[in-house]
């Protein structure tokens, strides 16, 4: 039956792509249509959908040409700043023979080559090769000349080094995308967000293709971490752990063929392990997909109140209190219900009933519905130092949920905090929230199946995004006041966490997608499709407004790859008629 909804669903959305546009276009302003389809995408099961590896090829191959363009046109004829010094990290003879031979082809552009290594290690010994035995003698011998740091058997793409220079004196850090090279065919491409910090600490995603603006300065603070590393990705992650402020920088062109090594990943986690747990931060690695997971201690254990806010739906908002009180491990909470004008007699009863657990609250909004303000209403009477956004159709899964999240909402430089949310089936509702999808916003690796990696492993990984879903959010209290709570005029019920979670942002910290927090969501079954015309023209007011006041981060969202579509919330290369 399964497989029949699949291939039903195939050739329906084949038939809609012969369909003209201007016809699509017109039938796309039909609510019941839009709702219609949307549905049946989603129950077919078929369509989280990252492109087969061949799809993949041919698409990047379009990319490759644009990048191309690109690096010609800016770093091809003019060649700016000074040469680069370059550290090749060590490894094999072979694999260091290659890097030099691809350093030779771009000599131009190229100072000292630094290796750590003996010389009789070495393959290679010319005047421009430097031997150090040490990342201290290294450290001591580099100068204040920027240093390109490779990793042993990569190789650079033509006026990669122009590029590099070009960018050396513009951030203390700067790094690039990568890609591999099969047979003459440069695919498996690396697409990196720009700095993210919880990222490189959970999954090394930075670890080649690395400038450092002072390497002297640098790689004295990072022996300040360890004495020695195998990897460029623990250089990174010592120095950003030792200086956070320093300014990182992302090029966002595949510059370097590098072909990573799962087992050194490994190796680099490990090690980045090791220095959090010194700091009393315990972690988990993920040995299926590769990742760490950190527990960031709460020593003070705030009290985190809850809101849940509802208008009858006694037996969803049931299943959320119960699922909270009986699984979570984090005891320190108050849940705030927020009665939203229910006339149901056994919704009212069960409300009333329910307000009698120690932990709860019943609290009246006797105010037409307005999201926003019912949140901003229960903020001002909840107790918390941390606030907790629910919806009632929210489900607790595993019980550490809260310690995470909550672990995650104390430290200083972390604002908004939310969760890996799941479809009823298990289908992923929400794993952070990527500017421009559609024009406005959308949820990361939507529809992907529970335990898929995704892309480059984002999925399953803590890390930072621009914003996260109130479905299920926490924030420090001063963070919410900060900046006014939710916008109860403009949105009243689209977008309105998208924008506080910028808004939030805006003070200096960063957002986050706790990975480690997993919940079901039955989102819609409470309050149903948008499918009317007076919400349809709610939404797109609500867009637009989105839209007119974001619209550089949505034009550029940092935690996103400007070469990944936006048509689809999964991570696949921009086909070529997206870039017109």
């Amino acid at each position: 039956m399964v497989k029949v909804k699949k291939y039903a669903m195939m050739t329906v959305k084949a038939g809609v792509g012969l369909i003209p546009k201007s016809v699509r276009e017109h039938l796309k302003k039909s609510p019941a249509l839009s709702a219609f389809y949307s549905r049946a995408l989603q129950r077919s099961g078929l369509f989280y959908g990252f492109p087969s590896k061949k799809k993949l090829t041919r698409l990047y191959r379009d990319v490759v040409l644009r990048q191309r363009t690109v690096l010609t046109q800016h770093y091809g004829v003019k060649k700016t700043g000074k040469p680069l010094n370059v550290l090749v990290m060590p490894g094999a003879r072979a694999a260091v023979a290659t890097t030099l031979d691809s350093l030779n082809a771009q000599a131009e552009r190229v100072g000292a080559i630094y290796l750590v290594s003996e010389v009789g290690d070495s393959p290679a010994s010319t005047s421009r090769i430097q031997h150090v035995a040490t990342f201290t003698e290294l450290a001591e011998s580099v100068g204040s000349s920027p240093l390109l740091l490779l990793m042993a058997g990569d190789t650079l793409h033509e006026n990669a080094l122009s590029a590099f220079c070009a960018h050396a004196d513009q951030a203390d850090i700067l790094y690039c995308d990568t890609d591999e090279v099969e047979k003459g065919q440069r695919v498996n491409p690396r697409l990196l967000p720009d700095w993210n910090p919880d990222l490189q600490l959970t999954t090394a995603y930075v670890d080649t293709g690395v400038v450092l603006a002072n390497p002297a300065e640098s790689l004295q603070v990072a022996l300040e971490q360890a004495r020695s590393f195998s990897c460029v990705a623990e250089v990174v992650t010592a120095i950003w752990l030792n200086t956070p402020a320093l300014k990182v920088q992302h090029i966002a062109l595949s510059l370097v063929a590098h072909k990573p090594s799962g087992q050194r990943t490994r190796d680099a986690l490990g090690v980045t392990s090791g220095w959090l747990d010194d700091r009393g931060i315990s972690s988990l690695f993920d040995k299926q997909n590769g990742v760490n997971a950190y527990l960031w201690p709460a020593d003070n254990q705030p009290l985190v109140s809850l809101i849940i806010p509802t208008k009858n739906a006694h037996e969803l908002v049931k299943a959320c209190i119960d699922s909270i009180t009986e699984k979570t491990h984090y005891t320190h909470y108050e849940i705030l219900l927020i009665d939203n004008n229910s006339d149901d007699p056994d919704s009212l009863a069960y409300f009333e009933e329910v307000a009698k657990h120690p932990k709860v609250r019943l609290l009246r909004y006797p105010q037409p519905f307005n999201y926003s303000a019912i949140n901003n209403f229960a903020v001002s009477q909840a107790r918390g130092d941390i606030i907790g956004l629910i919806n009632n159709d929210v489900e607790v899964i595993g019980g550490q949920w809260l310690s995470y999240m909550v672990g995650h909402a104390v430290r200083a430089d972390i604002g908004c905090v939310g969760a890996k949310l799941l479809y009823s089936d298990g289908r992923i509702q929400h794993a952070g929230v990527v500017m421009g999808y559609g024009g406005g916003a959308g949820h990361a690796h939507k529809y992907f199946p529970r335990y898929h990696p995704g892309y480059l492993n984002r999925l399953v990984a803590t890390q930072n995004y621009s914003a996260v879903t109130a479905a299920c959010l926490l924030v420090k209290r001063e963070h919410y006041e900060a900046v006014g709570g939710l916008n109860e005029r403009d949105l009243t019920v689209a977008f309105n966490d998208v924008d506080f979670c910028l808004k939030v942002r805006e003070l200096g910290v960063r957002n986050l997608y706790c990975a480690e927090a997993e919940l079901f969501h039955h989102e819609s079954v409470s309050r149903g499709l948008d499918a009317t015309k007076e919400k349809r023209m709610r939404f797109l007011s609500e867009l637009d407004y989105l839209q007119s006041t974001w619209q550089q981060v949505i034009q550029h969202d940092p935690a996103y790859n400007p070469f990944l579509t936006l048509k689809r919330e999964n991570f696949a290369v921009k086909a070529e008629e997206e870039f017109e």
